[in-house]
């Protein structure tokens, strides 16, 4: 798999990596064994980069990539912290900093945290001084290695990227989500800050295998979140109708590669945009990591099929999004 420098952490990895969310919760039950048989399988395909977060299943995420993750140094664990309080400004000091991390240390099982970063807090946060001296001052202690933020808006990206401390953005980036293509990928490879890039299948709408019958576990947030009622509605289908985007698909179908799935193709796209430093899909099983991993290998996409790409977000699902992300 192509290795690609993930910004200012001065890291290598593998350009396709693995989100954890799924492994945690609010994508219906995945067992343990399931679990660590679908890090394995993303881990024999070549990933080398795993982001969890410190909520997701309340540490169970964590605790099972730390427990996989034992003994192989070659792997980068990406954390996130500052979603277990209220989403308000002043909860974003030391004391809690302090607290958090040394939590996910434990579930995790090092000394040092990879890389952590802030989980899309509340805007203001990005603009705070105090905030970034205190993630300083946990990088002097080796209490982490280095620190980024994942963000809602291109907005944030900015404000973030312009931080000198700032190692990496993981941003929403894909086929239903070309804002940042704008601004935030370039201003971020002018500072040397790296790219994770996030939902990049929409939450499963570009993997092409859902239709207007589709239905979800209660417990799964495409079902309880599609307008936003438990956290910011980009984070479910991009933000963008579930009707809209099931026929953003069907138009997309037709530039598939021969050979290449939809989701291998929607993959593709986000890799061959200047300034990504890996994409993080999730995966529930050993099939999908793997397919997933694959898309790695697929050859960049020729300029027209950008071309279409770009058409069809702006026909369809520009009208939706552009103005809020």
């Amino acid at each position: 798999m192509e290795h690609r420098m993930l910004g200012r952490t001065g890291r290598q990895v593998g350009v396709v990596g693995l989100g954890a969310w799924q492994l945690g919760a609010d994508w219906g039950e995945v067992s343990e064994d399931e679990a660590f048989a679908t890090l394995e399988a993303a881990v024999d395909a070549g990933v080398t980069f795993i982001d969890t977060a410190d909520v997701y299943g309340d540490g169970r995420s964590e605790q099972i990539v730390g427990s996989f993750a034992k003994g192989r140094p070659e792997l980068t664990v990406a954390t996130k912290m500052g979603r277990r309080v209220e989403q308000i400004p002043s909860n974003y000091v030391m004391s809690n900093f302090r607290a958090w991390n040394e939590r996910s240390r434990q579930n995790l099982g090092v000394d040092t945290l990879d890389l952590v970063q802030l989980h899309c807090p509340p805007t203001p946060v990005y603009s705070a001084d105090a905030v970034f001296d205190a993630l300083d001052t946990l990088v002097a202690e080796e209490k982490i290695a280095a620190y980024g933020v994942s963000v809602e808006t291109c907005e944030e990206a900015l404000t973030a990227i312009a931080r000198p401390g700032v190692a990496s953005v993981q941003i929403i980036l894909n086929a239903f989500r070309l804002k940042p293509l704008e601004q935030v990928l370039p201003a971020a490879r002018a500072a040397g800050v790296g790219i994770i890039a996030r939902v990049p299948l929409a939450s499963g709408l570009l993997s092409g295998r859902y239709d207007e019958h589709t239905t979800f576990a209660p417990d799964d947030h495409r079902t309880y979140n599609r307008r936003g009622e438990s956290f910011d509605v980009g984070e479910t289908f991009s933000g963008v109708d579930f009707s809209t985007g099931l026929e953003a698909v069907r138009r997309l179908a037709p530039l598939v590669p021969e050979g290449v799935t939809m989701a291998q193709f929607a993959l593709r796209w986000i890799l061959d945009q200047e300034g990504v430093s890996v994409v993080i899909p999730g995966a529930r099983n050993p099939a999908q990591a793997t397919a997933n991993a694959a898309a790695a290998s697929v050859a960049p996409l020729p300029a027209e099929t950008l071309d279409a790409v770009q058409a069809i977000y702006d026909e369809l699902i520009r009208p939706q999004v552009h103005d809020r992300w």
